[in-house]
């Protein structure tokens, strides 16, 4: 059952209206307002998503027009973002606020701007003017200290320079401490998250806030015939780094953010496991994950250049159906943690038994 308290709010009211129809037929006071359960106001049930790439759509192509280039705006929200697609009972709409790029600063209060764009955390709460917030999905924190893309743009360096070493052997070096230097930022953004909403009436019980990690975007094991310029070009031991080490301590440090705001975890570090970026070989429909890809029209383009590449390696359309599947699951139960992985059926499910691993 969702954990939103206003369910069991809603059992409550029944028993009142029952009760005020026998105070009608007995006594003569009036009854008093009733309050109503759940999120403070009067709008739609909403769910809303912050942060960066991962929630915005990059890859999923389909890019709303004002954060397509727009005046600067390369935001990159798409139709097809996991928000967008996240069932959730009572829940009739959803809001898009995560920018591609955003570090922590951007998504909690403050002045950082990401491609024009003021916090994200401000925005949520204008939202509440209109609309009642049922749950905060976040992700956010690898273009902090990480800087996970530039991880992977220095392994695709790596295999272009092949007289270089491998990535992963400078990356390794310094991975945890960048890590540990994220964590605080992270945890920050989540308490500005929370600050945001209790000035507008919230109380913790009345809505979720989920902070979820990232998925390895690319395996070692793709076949060898696509370990180029045509889909996936990186090291086999690069790609071996990213999967085992990479995106698992990662993995960790943001699970410790989200204890210390008090927010509920989702481990996406293995949720792309035989569906990354060129694991299908010749037939690319059963990957999540797009493939090195270039926008060739940009490159003829000075204010469009520097984005040409920008969609490679980020979740796809179907990628982000999958995310929200899961997402779904896990809103919709009580877990503190949990770990999206692949069922039986083939689709990502929030699987609670290996999420502390």
């Amino acid at each position: 059952m969702l954990r939103l308290r206003w369910w069991l709010g809603a059992i409550a009211l029944l028993g009142v209206v029952v009760l005020v129809g026998v105070f009608v037929f007995v006594g003569d006071d009036a009854p008093g307002p009733i309050e109503r359960p759940g999120p403070p106001g009067d709008g739609p049930l909403t769910v809303v998503s912050l942060g960066d790439s991962t929630l915005s759509g990059e890859g999923a192509g389909d890019y709303t027009a004002e954060t397509n280039g727009l005046e600067g705006n390369w935001c990159h929200r798409s139709p097809h973002a996991a928000v967008h697609q996240i069932q959730l009972p009572g829940v009739t709409e959803s809001v898009n606020f995560a920018c591609s790029g955003a570090p922590s600063g951007q998504v909690g209060l403050g002045d950082v701007k990401q491609w024009t764009e003021p916090s994200q955390a401000r925005r949520l709460g204008e939202l509440t003017r209109t609309n009642r917030v049922a749950a905060v999905v976040v992700a956010v924190g690898a273009n902090d200290d990480p800087h996970f893309s530039r991880l992977i743009s220095e392994c695709f360096t790596s295999w272009f320079m092949s007289e270089n070493a491998p990535c992963s052997d400078r990356i390794k070096n310094d991975w945890q401490a960048r890590i540990d230097a994220m964590v605080p930022k992270v945890t920050n953004a989540l308490r500005d998250i929370r600050k945001v909403l209790g000035e507008r009436g919230y109380d913790r019980e009345d809505y979720e806030l989920v902070l979820q990690s990232y998925a390895a975007p690319i395996g070692p094991n793709i076949p060898e015939s696509l370990r180029n310029l045509n889909g996936c070009p990186f090291r086999m031991q690069d790609l071996r780094w990213v999967n085992e080490k990479g995106v698992t301590s990662l993995a960790a440090g943001l699970r410790t953010a989200a204890s210390a705001a008090g927010a509920r975890f989702l481990d996406l570090s293995r949720a792309g496991t035989g569906h990354e970026a060129c694991s299908g070989g010749a037939d690319p429909t059963s990957e999540w994950f797009t493939r090195f890809t270039v926008e060739w029209d940009y490159l003829r383009l000075v204010d469009r250049a520097s984005h040409a590449l920008q969609e490679s390696f980020h979740p796809n359309a179907s990628g982000h159906a999958q995310l929200a599947r899961c997402l779904s699951e896990f809103l919709a139960g009580n877990d503190g943690s949990a770990a999206c992985l692949e069922g039986d059926d083939g689709n990502l499910h929030a699987a609670r038994s290996i999420a502390a691993e």
